[in-house]
């Protein structure tokens, strides 16, 4: 009888241990929809690749795409692809502008064990960024805005009400870091006309230096699963970020920003001048501009040019 019981109490504890184990993945990305394939595997927290799409293998169009728009990939390339039939193979990337400006200017990148070399024929980011290399392309068009929002927990257990909270003592913050990626910079802009230098201090070094800021290098994945596992309290994100988390039923709640806080946020495309596929470039930004595709951003809580 006592064997029964230690054997129920090891089998009890496996059961929970499973249960943890599988209940700290159950939020993680991929949030797309993966291609079609006869053999399916992706492992959460061990083989997930989320901002990798398509045909990595002879693509007809690269398109290195500014991280925030991951959700709107599955339909932009399946409208691309009815608009444009000749072109069936698309691969896109949606790591942060600035490291995908690193691969092109480096050549390649390396996530894990696998190393790109492909080189895009469009590239997307915020118009700082893209006024920074003006050389690089044969022609630019704005395509879609965004503004900022705070991604909180449901129910908002903080009692977050804008972004001067962020600036509390006992509230976690995740934050992008401005040197990683370009919204880090704008949401220091916004904590400026919230709150003055006084309150980007606070977020940026006192917290930072007593680890209550915690400052992410892919925030459109980080900063929500942070929310969604509860190691942090709060995120200032992309509008469409924290629109798209509630989209998906994934349990946070947005708090918006008033206009007198906010910035706005223009994206910028550019064809490349050395694109290796150069038609399906030009027909890409033809794309992006189109009727088709503003749809897209609009349904994933993009503002429109």
């Amino acid at each position: 009888m006592k064997l029964n019981y230690i054997i129920f109490g090891i089998a009890a504890m496996f059961c929970l241990s499973e249960a943890a184990i599988a209940q700290e993945h159950r939020f993680d990305p991929p949030w797309n929809t993966p291609p079609e394939s006869a053999l399916q595997f992706t492992v959460p927290g061990v083989d997930n690749v989320p901002d990798l799409f398509g045909d990595i293998n002879d693509p007809q169009l690269v398109v290195f795409f500014a991280g925030n728009q991951f959700m709107c990939i599955d339909d932009l390339i399946a409208a691309f692809k009815k608009a444009y039939p000749q072109y069936q193979r698309v691969f896109a990337e949606t790591l942060p502008p600035g490291i995908l400006a690193r691969q092109i200017e480096t050549g390649s990148i390396v996530i894990g064990n696998l190393r790109i070399t492909l080189k895009p024929d469009v590239y997307t980011a915020g118009k700082n960024r893209i006024d920074q290399t003006p050389e690089w392309f044969s022609q630019t068009a704005l395509y879609a805005r965004n503004k900022l929002a705070i991604l909180v927990q449901k129910g908002n257990p903080k009692k977050v009400k804008g972004l001067k909270d962020l600036g509390s003592k006992d509230l976690r913050i995740s934050m992008p870091n401005p040197d990683f990626e370009g919204i880090g910079k704008r949401i220091e802009e916004a904590y400026v006309k919230a709150g003055g230098e006084q309150l980007k201090t606070a977020v940026m070094k006192t917290k930072v230096k007593d680890q209550s800021t915690y400052l992410t290098q892919i925030h459109h994945r980080q900063s929500p699963m942070r929310i969604l596992y509860n190691q942090s309290d709060a995120a200032p994100v992309w509008y469409s970020e924290a629109y798209y988390q509630k989209m998906i039923n994934h349990p946070v709640e947005m708090i918006e920003i008033p206009e007198k806080e906010n910035i706005h946020a223009q994206y910028i495309a550019g064809e490349l001048k050395n694109a290796p596929h150069p038609q399906a470039a030009k027909d890409f930004m033809k794309f992006l501009v189109s009727a088709e595709a503003n749809a897209v951003y609009k349904k994933y809580g993009f503002d429109l040019p």
